[in-house]
């Protein structure tokens, strides 16, 4: 069970971390341009790997993705270094579209080539729009965006904040694009059988919209304080690629092509072995399906720039 990891950076490097420390694997295999820095990172991890897992880790080309099951894409400019981290920027994440697009048509085709039966893992922001041009660019539906599965938790921690239990112990779903029109799906959100609006009792409108701002800009947040946002999101892809290789059948909100709306975007999806098996599409207020039609509408016109 063979894992690759291309772009060996904060985030690629978040990714391996978290991948080692769940033991979801056999092997990882770490590309980068820079083939010294994924050498000195694999070397620094296998050493402290024995303590978690028996998973061996190296560096490679991506020849050496050849058989991998997985293969996550975190190469590309971040939030700081492409200039997306003001929160007044109605474009967010999709300012790194053009210069990431450039990177993923460089790459996809070489890990196509090595690995054309691996379900592809596109991590890079924007990861939808990103996810939609792989998909074009390897040629087959086993592409998965990590989208809005990091939001969800980030709403789930707030929320569980504020009603003073365990996040684990709320449902509720971010869904759409991961970036600013993100879709918080309130009126399906429960924590022990009870929807959430009413456990949060009479607590007006500025909670809610408290709530989505600590969510929606979280990303910049992290930024602010220590560089870049990659712990949550390496936990995040750790999970899909336990979810991947095991062939779980688990339901997240993860990112995949929908041919209803003809975009990548978030929605609860069952993930398994061969990517995306089955999207389900939750009941909507009137006012969440007129966001998420915005969603829509954002990433269509963010594809439109990649194709």
């Amino acid at each position: 069970m063979k894992i690759g990891i291309v772009g060996a950076g904060a985030v690629g490097a978040a990714c391996a971390m978290a991948i080692l420390m769940k033991g979801c694997a056999s092997e990882l295999v770490l590309v980068n341009r820079d083939r010294n820095r994924a050498k000195g990172m694999a070397t620094d991890m296998g050493y402290g790997a024995p303590l978690s897992s028996t998973i061996r880790v190296r560096d490679g080309d991506y020849s050496d993705l050849t058989g991998a099951a997985l293969v996550m894409v975190t190469v590309g400019v971040n939030e700081k270094s492409g200039g997306a981290t003001d929160r007044s920027d109605p474009l967010g994440r999709l300012r790194l579209l053009d210069k990431n697009a450039e990177v993923y048509r460089q790459v996809i085709p070489l890990i196509n080539k090595a690995a054309p039966d691996a379900v592809l893992l596109v991590v890079t922001d924007p990861p939808d729009p990103l996810a939609y041009l792989t998909r074009e660019l390897a040629g087959h539906d086993r592409v998965l965006s990590t989208g809005t599965m990091l939001d969800t938790l980030r709403f789930r921690v707030h929320l569980g904040r504020r009603l003073k239990l365990a996040p684990t112990d709320i449902e509720a779903l971010v869904l759409g694009e991961h970036g600013t029109s993100q879709v918080f799906y309130w009126s399906g959100a429960h924590v022990g059988g009870v929807p959430i609006l009413d456990a949060l009792g009479q607590q007006d409108d500025d909670i809610r919209a408290t709530i989505e701002n600590e969510v929606r800009y979280a990303n910049i947040t992290i930024i602010e304080g220590i560089g870049a946002s990659q712990y949550g999101i390496g936990m995040v892809c750790a999970r899909i690629a336990e979810i991947v290789l095991r062939d779980e059948r688990a339901v997240v909100p993860i990112g995949a092509y929908n041919s209803k709306f003809g975009v990548t975007l978030s929605l609860p999806s069952i993930v398994g072995r061969a990517g995306c098996l089955q999207v389900l599409e939750p009941p909507l207020s009137d006012d969440e399906r007129i966001d998420l039609d915005k969603s829509v509408e954002a990433l269509r016109e963010a594809q439109q720039r990649v194709r």
